[in-house]
């Protein structure tokens, strides 16, 4: 239990909602209805029947046998990656429209970075036939055109951030004042373990079921449920979060967060938070996030833009003080390295997000048996624009 958030919605010392007095009601109508409306039977129902048949779950635990050759030990890969839409974020935007419909709200908005999540909430939405408004950093909708692209083609309004530095810390700061403008109609779909009390519990409840899952796959394929090492990808850390939920008690389990060192750690070009980062409060929790002696928060980088983001969710705050999990960092070029090799050895373009993942077995000692299973967050379609520029294919 010590892993997990407690009624006043802290982990540890992180978490709590730090809100505008004109958020409260908002909030706390989530707060106290959340648990109630998940722990419904029907709402179960609805949420493993949209898994299954609409998302394609359960998601495959693929033994990626050129992959564990080269590094001498079973490399596993959770396909999040071939859920409709290409990544996780759809197991979490189901869970929270279905919510959203049992609170009576008719318009949802959501903040996107690599847009995967702004995808995934128009999807949703289209699905369940409600107003959706996207928040986007003009940059990011630059570099991720495609996903703007089938947004609006979803029927999402997608509305440019322009503020600060036009990614994802920007884009979430407007669509929190679109909810304080609209506080009666509209639920905000946050797509990372982020925010107030209840998001981070929230999503990271709708992400478990990755671990849910490879628990089960992992004992069909090996005989046992617990691998030695579990990784993932971390900005936000939705997938990480799904990936390390059903395995935090087993303190037997090493887990490995990988955030973006960008162009290097000191390069004052990074988003690898744990180790530039120092408590504070950032969109409505305490947490760890980067910022400057006066407490202005510090703009991230990374070529990955699902990972540029200056905070990592509070319960990751948590696991990294009481070092449950271990929280590394890889660079741009070594997660571009890290794609292509995936790519090449296997067959499977990644996500730049999830390339990260893959770039930190590089760095790590295996003994022959031991079972490891990476979170392949999402798929490349999306990056290829950046793999080209850098490859010159």
């Amino acid at each position: 239990m010590r892993y997990t958030v407690n009624e006043q919605g802290y982990y540890g010392d992180f978490g709590g909602a730090y809100i505008p007095e004109m958020l409260y009601p908002n909030v706390e109508e989530l707060r106290q209805q959340y648990l109630q409306i998940i722990g419904d039977a029907g709402f179960k129902n609805e949420f493993d029947q949209l898994l299954k048949d609409y998302v394609g779950r359960p998601s495959p635990l693929y033994l990626a046998k050129r992959l564990s050759e080269k590094y001498g030990a079973n490399i596993f890969l959770k396909r999040e990656d071939l859920n409709h839409t290409g990544s996780h974020k759809i197991n979490n935007a189901i869970g929270q429209i279905l919510l959203a419909q049992r609170l009576g709200k008719k318009r949802i908005i959501a903040e996107t970075g690599a847009g995967q999540h702004g995808v995934a909430t128009a999807t949703v939405c289209a699905l369940m036939g409600m107003q959706c408004v996207v928040y986007m950093g003009e940059i990011d909708m630059e570099r991720q055109a495609p996903n703007v692209a089938r947004m609006k083609m979803l029927g999402a309004t997608v509305v440019p951030a322009t503020s600060g530095s036009k990614t994802l810390k920007d884009a979430t700061n407007e669509a929190m004042r679109d909810w304080i403008g609209n506080p009666v109609d509209t639920h905000y779909i946050i797509g990372s373990v982020v925010g107030p009390y209840p998001y981070p519990e929230m999503v990271a409840q709708f992400q478990s079921i990755i671990s849910l899952e490879t628990k089960k796959q992992l004992l069909e394929q090996t005989g046992k449920e617990l691998p030695e090492y579990v990784l993932a990808c971390v900005g936000g850390g939705s997938n990480a979060m799904g990936m390390f939920y059903h395995f935090l008690e087993d303190e037997q389990v090493k887990l490995i967060a990988v955030e973006a060192a960008g162009k290097g750690v000191d390069s004052g070009h990074s988003a690898a938070t744990s180790v530039l980062g120092r408590e504070g409060i950032l969109h409505g929790s305490r947490t760890i996030l980067m910022q400057t002696d006066d407490g202005q928060v510090v703009e991230p980088y990374s070529i990955s833009a699902g990972l540029d983001y200056p905070g990592i969710g509070p319960q990751h705050a948590h696991l990294h003080k009481i070092q449950r999990a271990q929280y590394v960092n890889i660079t741009d070029d070594e997660s571009l390295q890290a794609g292509l090799l995936l790519s090449q050895l296997e067959g499977i373009i990644p996500a730049i997000e999830s390339a990260h993942a893959f770039a930190y077995l590089e760095k790590m000692k295996f003994e022959k048996d031991d079972n490891v299973v990476v979170c392949l967050s999402g798929r490349g379609d999306k990056d290829l624009s950046t793999y080209i520029k850098h490859f010159g294919f």
